[in-house]
């Protein structure tokens, strides 16, 4: 009841807001080409459905196939950087320069390389997506206080076992939050791609809706992007929850005692 009455305020300013920008497009005059209302954009929306869906499902599907191989990449790449000091010290500072390259500089050695197929927007998903986890994993991992790793190997564990069954489990929170920095730009990483050079999905649908001036699509892209990248972030923390728990429990485990 708490958490429901944690997001009353906003939900009040998402309905003042909407009510707002349609009593501004109705009563000022403004051009439907320049910005449209909350009701036009849900008229063309649902209009325009039958050509969104699909459109929609092959940007979904990018994103979350991309999203997975970014996930499980950056886990790994960050271990590694972790397990290897020499690794680190050679390739985490590329890694971090990395996260600065602009997708537009990118994305044409994509197309040159994978053409105009779903299979390179899946690529550039996963190379964009996979730098805050791993570099998450990574800061997570050295963050550990030595007392996990000591405590375990004193009851016998062996260092591998320590690595994946101890401090990853510590770290996790951590990482966790690379994985909400990644999921938060994945679809909108998707649709860009897309946009830059595609024969189907969001981004092709805003291209020609930007093309013909059909204002309202624009926003309709815009949202379901919005929704994709909501239901996605829902869906990570669900995972947290249900792998690690509260978060409170971390911060105080004698709690239930």
């Amino acid at each position: 009841m708490n958490k429901v009455r944690h997001y009353i305020p906003t939900v009040i300013a998402v309905i003042i807001l909407i009510a707002v920008w349609e009593a501004w497009c109705r009563l000022g005059n403004v051009s439907p080409v320049m910005i449209s209302s909350p009701s036009d954009i849900v008229e063309a929306t649902i209009d325009t459905w039958p050509t969104l869906w699909p459109a929609t499902t092959v940007t979904l599907y990018e994103g979350v196939v991309g999203f997975l191989l970014a996930v499980l990449l950056g886990v790994m790449i960050g271990i590694g950087f972790h397990c290897s000091r020499i690794l680190n010290a050679a390739l985490f500072p590329l890694l971090a320069a990395a996260q600065t390259m602009p997708l537009i500089t990118i994305a044409p050695l994509f197309i040159i390389w994978f053409g105009f197929e779903t299979s390179g927007k899946i690529v550039i998903v996963a190379v964009f997506g996979l730098f805050p986890i791993a570099v998450q994993t990574v800061r997570g991992l050295d963050s550990v206080p030595q007392f996990y790793s000591d405590v375990a190997l004193t009851c016998g564990a062996t260092p591998t076992w320590t690595l994946w069954h101890v401090k990853l489990r510590v770290a996790a929170r951590q990482i966790y939050g690379g994985v909400r920095i990644s999921a938060a730009y994945i679809f909108a990483t998707a649709a860009t791609a897309e946009y830059l050079g595609a024969r189907k999905g969001l981004g092709i649908w805003l291209q020609a809706a930007y093309n013909s001036f059909r204002t309202p699509l624009i926003f309709s892209a815009t949202f379901v992007i919005v929704a994709l990248t909501a239901v996605l972030l829902i869906v990570v923390n669900l995972s947290e929850r249900i792998l690690l728990g509260p978060a409170s429990d971390d911060e105080n485990p004698d709690a239930e005692e």
